[in-house]
């Protein structure tokens, strides 16, 4: 039975979608069966996963209005146990559809019942909005992933998605949970990052994780290429930072010094 994360927040640029398919990436590589659905009109999981948008069979957009079943909508990607829903523009005009829909709020999660059990995840990837297509996504959901940058706008935003939360788990989804808040395009030199990592942790206790996510070249170009950047550049801090956030999830965490040592990509 699948483990399904939705990776929200309702700000852009904070690396939701490159977290989308840098974490499935690595999920894959460990032998886990991901199947990735990406809700974002933007479709930035989808190109990151080097699939086309144009000449789609099908897409979320028609899954979470019903014109046809989860299992149609599926592709296999070229990565390793890696699975796709992808993203087409239509869903950015989905809201209208779905409000005209019986039991709008949990329109994927009846989809989703019925190919749950042929992955160990499924991760999503929602719109940078607290749209009915988010609410959709966190009825479904078992946990919330939230990545953030470090900068005090920041704050509102995870303060707001945090209500949202605690509504759709109190009316919709009882075992709702925060999976972790990851800080994104991390820069530890800046007092900024640390005092925020600080204001985090001190409103949400034991929800911050301890990996970070730095700024880092290869990890911005990886998107261009179509490739996760366990693929582009294996040897990048991106896909380090991505391999220790696989390892911490699995509640695998590694010490320290023994990153390095114990890296999955720099064994011979």
């Amino acid at each position: 039975m699948a483990k399904i994360i939705a990776v929200a927040n309702q700000k852009g640029g904070v690396g939701k979608s490159t977290t989308v398919v840098s974490l499935s990436a690595y999920l894959g590589l460990r032998g886990k069966r991901v199947l990735c659905i990406d809700t974002d009109a933007q479709g930035n999981t989808t190109t990151g996963f080097s699939v086309s948008k144009k000449n789609l069979a099908c897409s979320c957009y028609e899954v979470l209005t019903g014109q046809v079943r989860i299992q149609e909508a599926i592709i296999e990607t070229e990565f390793e146990n890696v699975s796709l829903i992808p993203a087409v523009a239509a869903l950015a005009g989905a809201e209208i559809d779905l409000i005209e829909l019986d039991n709008r709020m949990s329109r994927l999660k009846m989809q989703l019942m019925n190919c749950r059990t042929d992955y160990d995840y499924i991760i999503i990837d929602c719109p940078p909005s607290l749209s009915l297509i988010t609410l959709n996504n966190l009825v479904a959901a078992d946990s919330v992933l939230i990545p953030m940058t470090a900068e005090f706008l920041s704050l509102e935003g995870l303060s707001q998605l945090n209500e949202t939360i605690k509504i759709v788990k109190a009316k919709y989804n009882p075992s709702l949970k925060i999976e972790g808040i990851l800080f994104t395009m991390f820069d530890a030199r800046l007092n900024l990052s640390l005092q925020v990592v600080a204001e985090v942790e001190k409103y949400f206790p034991g929800l911050v994780l301890q990996t970070k996510i730095p700024r880092n070249v290869r990890l911005s170009e990886a998107p261009s290429h179509g490739k996760p950047i366990q693929y582009y550049d294996r040897l990048s801090k991106g896909a380090e930072a991505y391999e220790l956030l696989g390892h911490e999830l699995l509640h695998e965490p590694l010490a320290v010094e023994n990153q390095r040592k114990h890296s999955l990509f720099h064994r011979k």
